[in-house]
């Protein structure tokens, strides 16, 4: 696990500029699957034939972008004007080192006058990439690439690692550990690493149209409980994968969640049961699709969501990887 994660996190792939992540992830999953394809939005989808017929067919969805800022504009003085591809902090942002995906490194900095960290304009951030004028900065990046916070993942102690991206490559780590370990099963398994999750749970929309699932799962990362005065949520960081039973995006099944508790129980792995007051992930366009899909999702407990730093415990992912193999073998949904 921790080598597949390590991987991936080191790898770029900003919202609608998956390319470089996908085809590693694509190089690992080939032997492990029967067909695999890329869709018109960026998606790899990789599937598991039924071992025999009269199976279920599930859909297995983790992201592979990552949020950034989108070159709109660049100065008289060679400094980019930005704006955010997702979910981006200001606050988590300034003076952060970014990398675009042609490895042209920069500084993302604010303008001090009249500047608050909390008003949600990008309008006053700007990238520093060593530019003499615009001429200059533009030779390096053309408008509309897009930075990313710069790959530095480090271990802490009792497990525990930091990253930017952990959302969600910490799902595609988990998804390829999964596919390694499923061996011969009775349902077909599309495994989806999704894009353009970060701007809308787009690539999961198209997705989950094409495979067309009766039972639809999500791998992505939630808040941690257990940081002082931090997010008012019932879970933490090191006490096992979470059972997802609603967010902003979806109520999950009552079935695909007691599927997944006894999943657990027979994979022998804690789990957490999360509700969550915001946010949404890939099950919430998985579960709208066509007439409706049974869908639920897996959570990773992360603290410091859409930082330089998100940091889960690798025993959380492994744990999850145990649960989503033995589930798929036997939804009971």
């Amino acid at each position: 696990m921790k080598k597949t994660l390590m991987t991936l996190l080191n790898t770029y792939g900003a919202s609608g500029r998956e390319d470089a992540v996908r085809e590693v992830i694509a190089e690992m999953a080939r032997p492990y699957c029967d067909q695999m394809h890329t869709d018109a939005l960026g998606n790899l989808i990789c599937i598991r034939r039924a071992a025999k017929e009269g199976g279920r067919r599930v859909m297995v969805s983790a992201h592979m972008d990552h949020i950034g800022f989108v070159v709109i504009d660049a100065d008289e003085n060679g400094f980019l004007r930005v704006h955010n591809a997702g979910g981006i902090s200001k606050r988590a942002s300034i003076n952060r080192h970014v990398v675009f995906a042609n490895g042209v490194h920069g500084v993302v900095s604010n303008e001090t006058e009249d500047f608050s960290a909390d008003d949600g304009k990008m309008s006053n951030l700007f990238i520093d990439v060593g530019a003499k004028d615009r001429e200059d900065a533009l030779s390096m990046v053309n408008l509309g690439d897009v930075a990313v916070y710069a790959p530095d993942a480090f271990e802490l102690a009792n497990g525990m690692i930091a990253a930017p991206a952990m959302d969600d490559r910490v799902g595609c780590a988990i998804a390829l550990e999964a596919m390694k370990a499923l061996g011969a099963c009775e349902n077909e398994v599309a495994f989806v690493f999704s894009a353009q999750e970060e701007l809308g749970l787009r690539g999961a929309r198209t997705a989950a149209y094409a495979v067309d699932p009766q039972i639809g799962l999500a791998l992505d990362v939630t808040l941690s409980g257990d940081t002082p005065k931090g997010a008012k949520i019932a879970v933490r960081a090191g006490h096992g994968p979470c059972v997802k039973v609603r967010d902003s995006s979806l109520v999950a099944a009552p079935r695909v969640v007691a599927g997944l508790e006894k999943a657990a129980q027979r994979a022998g792995v804690c789990v957490q049961r999360e509700v969550l007051l915001s946010g949404g992930t890939d099950a919430g366009a998985i579960q709208t699709t066509r007439a409706g899909v049974l869908a639920g999702a897996i959570s990773i407990a992360c603290r410091y969501v859409h930082s330089a730093c998100e940091t889960v415990s690798l025993a959380d992912c492994e744990g999850a990887a145990k649960l989503l193999a033995e589930f798929l073998r036997d939804p009971g949904v």
